[in-house]
């Protein structure tokens, strides 16, 4: 299992973690997402085998929400 940890521009309302961790927990490979919706960040700790940061990113950016940088 890996982490990965995305810096969003901006969460502007609480009912934007309900819709990233929903879209991100169908995703294969992730076994756990959260939104801290203060620091505007994205955690998601998954399966290397079958997810990697580059395709999280895109479903995340896809959604709506540009990604600053990921750690």
């Amino acid at each position: 299992m890996k982490k990965v940890k995305f810096q969003l521009e901006e969460l502007t309302c609480p009912s934007c973690i309900n819709k990233i961790e929903g879209i991100l927990s169908k995703q294969t490979g992730v076994i756990e997402s959260k939104v801290l919706f203060h620091s505007n960040k994205v955690k998601v700790d998954y399966d290397e085998m079958t997810a990697s940061p580059d395709t999280l990113r895109e479903v995340i950016e896809k959604l709506g929400y540009p990604v600053l940088r990921s750690e």
